[in-house]
């Protein structure tokens, strides 16, 4: 499969802080700690040289139950007996619980973390790295995640869903399952498919358990490990945390300060922190936790408890604490020998607000790295953008500034009036030296004139453009429609298109293709024709 890379600043795709940060800019030293480069994870194994024996024992144990209904594969069995060793260490990320997968940087995201372990065992052989995949079982937000696209139109799942997503139970998926069946067809490819939503959605009780085995079917070559973070042994050594947390109100005062920082740099909020940043979780409920005047609230139920009541309920019941998105990244850390977290441009935004948070709490802060973001190019898109003369470069560009760009590039007539308002300009500068001889009424009116001049050049360049395009509209229409098909709705095709589409047509080598196309540490966007 031919691959090329374009530097994300040229794709338009990715905010300044993103490229700064892959810049090196040095206002952004502050806000993350070692940077991604092979030569740096060394480093970062000494920081976190204090995850103790005791923590892996719990680790270990809790994967061995979570994986208890799952056959798996002996490289992640493995890899999960291996996290007892002092010598092993993870690379994560983490991900919803997106039907089917949900978009396709799903697998970028979790080839990034293979690939990257791949990559320090060979440079660390004395150590292991293990990949792990988070599963982001706690949230509540059911819409973000309901659907896969498919061929433009969302395959839903439909019910009413309240509580952490992971705990819904996976009952109405027999109805999607017929949806699928329709759509995909009948080919080897789509019975393979049809046969993986049907073991994971059928199968399997509830939406975590649904997940793993979707991700582990896929990934199981490569050792993967997946983790689900709701689990009350894994929660019990996070407690010192939620109690500072209750108590404290560590993270809003640190995050709020570190915010201000990257805000005065001219950097965005990406999340706003709250006083305290836990959820209250039970069966069908996930609510914030809100004190008032010494009270702590469940939001939006009745339940209230006494400072000590809540605390002996985290004493006694810690899965029902849990972390929101800026309190998440702490409880990983906690509980995983990790090193690196790989995560896309919105979640590295986040991690950047919490380093100083990280240093007030004593957790070691991981190295922070981009997933690799991909395009992947149909050969006969490829083949027809080449006819055109156009690049995958201009097909970033917004589509009227594409459209622009190809009718000036076809047009036999200059439709650039750079020259002729050079010229035009270089008039009026004659007209400005005599106006300064007279008065001042005069010297405003070559002003006017000039603007008037100018203005009168700019709608005529855009009408010669506009008729340029009608002339060739066959040819703009064809190539907009190869635009619209590999950025649906002006938007990367990896954030809306699901991997069925190209699994259909490519089969189980689509996957092993892109593993080894990618380059974790490259730092620029994939484009990769299939």
């Amino acid at each position: 499969m031919p691959t090329k890379t374009i530097p994300y600043q040229e794709t338009n795709y990715f905010s300044s802080l993103i490229c700064d940060y892959l810049a090196e800019k040095d206002a952004l030293n502050p806000f993350f700690g070692n940077f991604p480069k092979l030569e740096n994870f060394s480093k970062q194994i000494e920081k976190k040289q204090g995850f103790t024996q005791e923590s892996r024992e719990i680790l270990v144990e809790s994967l061995k139950k979570q994986y208890i209904n799952v056959s798996i594969s002996k490289e992640t069995r493995d890899n999960i007996q291996s996290l007892s060793n002092e010598k092993t260490f993870t690379i994560t990320t983490g991900h919803q619980l997106n039907l089917f997968t949900g978009p396709l940087y799903f697998l970028y995201k979790i080839f990034s973390v293979i690939n990257l372990s791949e990559k320090l065992n060979k440079k660390h052989p004395e150590n292991h790295f293990v990949p792990v995949y988070w599963m982001a079982s706690e949230d509540h937000d059911f819409e973000e995640i309901n659907y896969f696209n498919f061929e433009g139109k969302k395959v839903q799942w439909n019910r009413e869903a309240s509580g952490a997503v992971g705990e819904l139970s996976t009952n109405g998926l027999n109805e999607v399952l017929e949806v699928v069946h329709a759509k995909l067809g009948n080919s080897e490819h789509a019975q393979y498919l049809i046969e993986l939503f049907k073991e994971a959605y059928t199968k399997y009780k509830t939406l975590s358990d649904a997940t793993r085995y979707l991700a582990n079917e896929l990934f199981k070559d490569y050792g993967l490990v997946i983790i689900d973070g709701n689990d009350a042994s894994l929660k019990k050594a996070f407690i010192p945390y939620v109690k500072k947390e209750l108590t404290e109100n560590l993270s809003y005062k640190k995050v709020t300060e570190t915010t201000k920082k990257l805000t005065n740099l001219g950097y965005a909020e990406q999340v706003h922190p709250r006083e305290i940043n836990l959820f209250y979780l039970t069966e069908g409920l996930r609510e914030r936790i809100i004190e008032r005047g010494g009270i702590f609230y469940i939001n939006e139920t009745e339940l209230s408890f006494s400072k000590e009541e809540l605390l002996e309920q985290l004493e006694n019941h810690p899965e029902r604490f849990s972390p929101n998105a800026l309190l998440r990244p702490l409880f990983q850390e906690v509980v995983l020998p990790n090193l690196c977290y790989v995560g896309g441009g919105g979640e590295l935004a986040y991690w950047f607000q919490l380093k100083d948070y990280f240093e007030s709490v004593e957790v070691p802060f991981p190295i922070l790295l981009l997933r690799n973001s991909v395009l992947l190019m149909p050969s006969k898109l490829s083949e027809k953008l080449e006819k055109l003369e156009v690049s995958v470069e201009d097909l970033f560009l917004k589509q009227h500034e594409l459209k622009t760009k190809h009718t000036k590039h076809l047009s036999e007539i200059n439709i650039d009036f750079s020259k002729q308002r050079k010229y035009l300009q270089q008039q009026f500068k004659d007209l400005y030296t005599i106006a300064e001889k007279t008065d001042a009424s005069f010297l405003g009116a070559v002003g006017a004139q000039e603007k008037k001049q100018l203005n009168g050049l700019d709608n005529l360049e855009k009408r010669l453009l506009k008729a340029q395009k009608r002339k060739l509209a066959d040819e703009l229409k064809r190539l907009t429609a190869i635009q619209d098909t590999l950025f649906p709705k002006q938007s990367l095709q990896e954030r809306t298109m699901n991997f069925s589409e190209f699994h259909l047509e490519h089969g189980n080598v689509l996957l092993s293709e892109i593993k080894e196309n990618l380059d974790p540490l490259v730092n620029e966007f994939t484009v990769l024709e299939v």
